[in-house]
């Protein structure tokens, strides 16, 4: 592996990215300022942790922006539900992009395991 842009990880959390931006565009525009936001802020942080985390020099650090990721997309996940659930997104919207990050989420969850084999 060359770079962290070589990581299936990170470019599915870059598609999800897209992905969330394409939806959120769909949110009242009252919502600007609050879950569009924050929703946004959500899943920009996903490949951006597992781009940082890939640039330390240390196995548990890259762990720690890892399982940062994994928050931020649990986070995410909650923030799609809600605009779900109030009607924001259609169930047509929701289910592709809540189906890309939960295949994020299994994938986190197996490099950050790898990771902490490595380390014992």
């Amino acid at each position: 592996m060359k770079t962290y842009r070589d990581l299936i990880v990170w470019q599915k959390g870059m598609d999800l990215v897209e992905q969330v931006y394409e939806v959120s565009k769909h949110f009242p525009a009252e919502e600007l300022y609050c879950l569009t936001q924050q929703i946004r802020r959500c899943v920009i942080s996903v490949p951006s942790n597992i781009a940082e985390g890939y640039g330390r020099n240390h196995t548990k650090d890259y762990i720690r922006f890892l399982q940062i990721a994994s928050g931020s997309l649990y986070e995410l996940q909650t923030q799609l539900e809600i605009a779900l659930r109030l009607h924001y997104i259609s169930e047509l919207l929701y289910t592709p992009v809540n189906n890309l990050s939960i295949e994020v989420e299994k994938m986190l969850a197996s490099l950050i395991n790898k990771l902490k084999q490595s380390c014992k």
